[in-house]
């Protein structure tokens, strides 16, 4: 489990295809520390089990299942990946419960600069619609994000210097994939309102 607080801006090392996988090495210095082989660490919002831990870099395999779900097939040397380690019981919970499990792709619409602040827009497809919500939470690339505005197509949110620093964010271009992740909360309300209704519909139905 993550939080979508990111702690550092790795790099993509390289990028070797093995059949329908892959596997990527990812160089970075802080998700590194204290992190031994078979811990979860982030990448770009998606969980992966790292391997081959070094001080400067750690090494992952991404199944055909993740390539095709996620943005990481699209990845080449020295891409910047949002990376954050896995949270612990003493972690300051300061995003949204993220499981690293990413549900869709989105496409990066544009970005208006206030100033101080920016406007990030994003696309969305229909699947996922029923999960977000105007102010709820939403993970963009692996960062927990609150939603400033909500249409049919995409949503909006806002974008402080912080993390336009430390994130990937500053290098998308209009039409760019991002991983996104709906709020597990909303998935799991909407499994037990539904199987609670199939239930009753059974039980009505039924013959005695």
């Amino acid at each position: 489990m993550f939080t979508g607080i990111i702690e550092e801006l790795g790099r993509v090392r390289s990028v070797e295809k093995r059949g329908d996988d892959a596997r990527i090495v990812i160089n970075a210095r802080i998700v590194t520390e204290g992190s031994r082989d078979g811990d979860s660490i982030a990448v770009n919002g998606v969980c992966l089990t790292a391997l081959e831990v070094k001080r400067d870099a750690f090494s992952a395999n991404v199944s055909k299942e993740t390539l095709l779900r996620s943005t990481l097939g699209n990845l080449k040397a020295d891409a910047a990946v949002n990376l954050e380690r896995a949270v612990t019981p003493a972690t300051r919970l300061g995003g949204h419960i993220v499981q690293g499990h990413v549900d869709a792709r989105g496409k990066f619409l544009g970005s208006e600069d206030h100033g101080e602040s920016w406007t990030f827009s994003f696309a969305y497809p229909k699947e996922i619609a029923r999960y977000l919500v105007f102010k709820g939470s939403v993970a963009v690339e692996g960062i927990s994000l609150t939603i400033a505005n909500l249409t049919d197509d995409y949503f909006e949110i806002a974008v402080i210097p912080k993390t336009f620093e430390v994130t990937n964010f500053s290098q998308l271009a209009p039409g760019d994939e991002v991983n996104l992740e709906a709020d597990v909360i909303a998935k799991y309300v909407e499994r037990i309102l539904t199987a609670d209704s199939a239930l009753k519909h059974r039980g009505a139905t039924s013959e005695p």
